[in-house]
C-alpha cells in the first residue's frame, strides 16, 4: 500500500527537482540566504576578509544566487585591498546583470524556474539584483578603477550608476501599481489590509522616499567630476545628492560653492536663504580632502509570518500561513566618528543608509511576492488533495511535510554591503599630514600626501573593531 504511496510522492518531488536543478541548489529549498551568510558575515565584520571569502557558497552560473555569489566576493575582495579581483567580480556580475536584461526585454521564457518556484520557494527564482545594489556595484568598480589608475574607466562606471538611477525612476511607480493590481485581480486580496497587517519597516526606512535613488552614488560621481574639471556635471550630482540629503552641511557647502563659481544666479538666491552665504575660504597652495566612511555590515531580511485569506480552486475562503521577508530595526550600534585635522575636531554627515534602500525595496516588492504565494498555496493545496485521494492520510501528511518545510521566505540579498556611509570634506595645506580619526573607543591614524588645487580622496571602512583606509590623489 505504501509503496505507490511513495512512489507518487518521490515523482512529484523529482518534477520539482528536475526542474529547479539547473538554476536551485537543495540547500536553498530548506535553508534561508542569510542564513547560509552567517559564517562570512561573521568574519567579514571582525576584518577577515580573506577568511569570509572562502565561506561564500559556491555557485555556478546555472544558479539562482550565482549573481550573489559574485557581487559578495566583489565586495571582500574591495575590502581586502585586492583591486583586481574586486574589478574581475563586478566585470562578470555586470555582464550577467545586463544578460539577464536582455532576456527580460526578449522576454525569455522563465517557465522552468516558475515550475520550480510554484512547488517550493522564490528560492528558485533567479535572484535579481534591485536598482541600489547595482548602482552600489557601479560605486565600488568606479572605487576600483581609481586605485588602480583609470580614472576615465572610474567615470564610465559612475555614469552606469547614474543611469541605473534615472532608469529606475521613470519605471518603478508604474511597476507597484501594476503589482497591486494583479495582487487585487488575479489573488482576490485587499491590498490595504495586507499593508495594514505587514509591519510598516518606518524605523528602519527613516526618511528614505523610495529604494533607489542613491546619494552616496551621486556624491562619487560629483566629486569624480569636479576633480576632472567638468563643474558642470559636478554640480548637477551634488544637487541630487542634496535633494536626497538636504540637511548634510557637506553637501549644502558644495552646492553653494559651485552655484558660486558657475554664476548660477537664481540657484544661488534659492540657496542662500536656505543655507546661508557662501564661505569663501579657499587659501593658495591648498587642496581638499574629501572622507567616504563606510561603516558595518547592512542588515539582512529576517523572515515572518503572516495568515491571509485565499480562495481556493474550490472557491473556498480559507485562511493560509505564508512566509514573507522582513526588516526589522537594527540592533548593530555605531559610535560617533570624528577626525581631528589642525586641532579642529569634524564630524561627519550620513549620505546613505543601505538598509533604509533596502527596506524601502522589499516594500516595493510585497505586491508581487505576496501574489506568488497565493498562487504557491493554490497549487501546493492541489498537490495535497491529490496525494490525500489517492494516498489517504500517509500522503496527506508526506504533502503537508513537504509544504511546511519548503515555506520559506526569499531572504535574499547583498549582504557584504555597508549598514550606512557618511562623508566628510576639508581643506589642508599641500604636503604631508597626520590626521587622527576616533570612532567611539577605537582610534587610527591616518597618514595623507595633499595636493595643491586637487582632491585627496579617502575612503575608511570600519567593521566590528576592524578600521582600514584608502587614499588616493584625483
Amino acid at each position: 500500500m505504501l509503496k505507490p504511496i511513495f512512489s507518487k510522492f518521490v515523482c512529484i518531488f523529482m518534477v520539482f527537482t528536475l526542474s529547479g536543478c539547473a538554476t536551485m541548489q537543495f540547500r536553498d529549498l530548506f535553508s534561508g540566504y542569510a542564513q547560509q551568510m552567517k559564517p562570512v558575515k561573521l568574519k567579514a565584520i571582525n576584518g577577515h576578509f580573506d577568511q569570509a571569502l572562502q565561506e561564500v557558497p559556491i555557485r555556478d552560473m546555472s544558479d539562482t544566487n550565482y549573481i550573489l555569489a559574485l557581487l559578495e566576493k566583489g565586495r571582500l575582495t574591495h575590502l581586502a585591498g585586492d583591486y583586481p579581483s574586486s574589478k574581475n567580480y563586478f566585470f562578470q556580475a555586470s555582464g550577467y546583470i545586463d544578460e539577464q536584461k536582455l532576456k527580460a526585454k526578449l522576454q525569455v521564457s522563465k517557465g522552468i524556474q516558475n515550475i520550480g518556484a510554484v512547488l517550493s520557494n522564490d528560492n528558485a527564482i533567479t535572484y535579481e539584483v534591485p536598482d541600489y545594489e547595482q548602482s552600489m556595484m557601479h560605486s565600488y568598480q568606479a572605487l576600483n578603477y581609481l586605485y588602480l589608475g583609470d580614472h576615465e574607466a572610474a567615470l564610465v562606471e559612475i555614469r552606469k550608476a547614474n543611469l541605473v538611477q534615472r532608469a529606475a525612476l521613470e519605471n518603478n511607480f508604474d511597476v507597484i501599481n501594476d503589482a497591486i493590481v494583479n495582487l487585487q485581480d488575479d489573488a482576490k486580496l485587499d491590498w490595504q489590509s495586507i499593508s495594514a497587517t505587514y509591519p510598516e519597516m518606518e524605523d528602519v526606512i527613516g526618511e528614505a522616499k523610495n529604494g533607489f535613488q542613491n546619494a552616496y552614488t551621486f556624491f562619487i560621481s560629483a566629486v569624480l567630476y569636479e576633480a576632472s574639471g567638468e563643474l558642470n556635471d559636478a554640480y548637477i550630482d551634488y544637487k541630487k545628492a542634496l535633494e536626497i540629503y538636504p540637511d548634510n552641511q557637506y553637501l549644502q557647502n558644495d552646492v553653494l560653492k559651485l552655484a558660486t563659481k558657475l554664476g548660477m544666479t537664481d540657484d544661488l538666491v534659492n540657496f542662500e536663504k536656505r543655507f546661508g552665504k557662501y564661505q569663501k575660504n579657499e587659501q593658495k597652495n591648498t587642496g581638499q580632502v574629501v572622507v567616504i566612511y563606510d561603516q558595518g555590515l547592512v542588515e539582512e531580511r529576517d523572515e515572518m509570518r503572516l495568515r491571509l485569506p485565499v480562495y481556493t480552486s474550490d472557491a473556498e475562503m480559507r485562511f493560509y500561513s505564508v512566509s514573507l521577508p522582513v526588516y526589522h530595526k537594527s540592533e548593530q550600534y555605531f559610535p560617533n566618528a570624528q577626525l581631528s585635522i589642525n586641532d579642529e575636531i569634524l564630524t561627519f554627515d550620513q549620505i546613505v543608509k543601505v538598509e533604509a534602500l533596502a527596506a524601502q525595496t522589499l516594500k516595493s516588492q510585497l505586491p508581487s511576492l505576496i501574489t506568488r504565494q497565493v498562487i504557491r498555496l493554490i497549487a501546493k493545496e492541489k498537490m495535497r488533495k491529490k496525494m490525500s485521494k489517492e494516498g489517504g492520510d500517509v500522503g496527506n501528511i508526506l504533502a503537508n511535510i513537504y509544504n511546511l518545510s519548503s515555506e520559506r521566505a526569499d531572504t535574499r540579498s547583498w549582504l557584504t554591503l555597508p549598514q550606512s556611509s557618511n562623508i566628510l570634506r576639508s581643506d589642508l595645506t599641500e604636503g604631508h599630514h597626520n590626521i587622527s580619526l576616533k570612532i567611539g573607543s577605537l582610534n587610527k591614524e591616518i597618514n595623507l600626501d595633499v595636493k595643491a588645487n586637487r582632491i585627496t580622496l579617502v575612503n575608511i571602512t570600519a567593521t566590528g573593531n576592524h578600521i582600514d583606509y584608502k587614499a588616493i590623489n584625483l
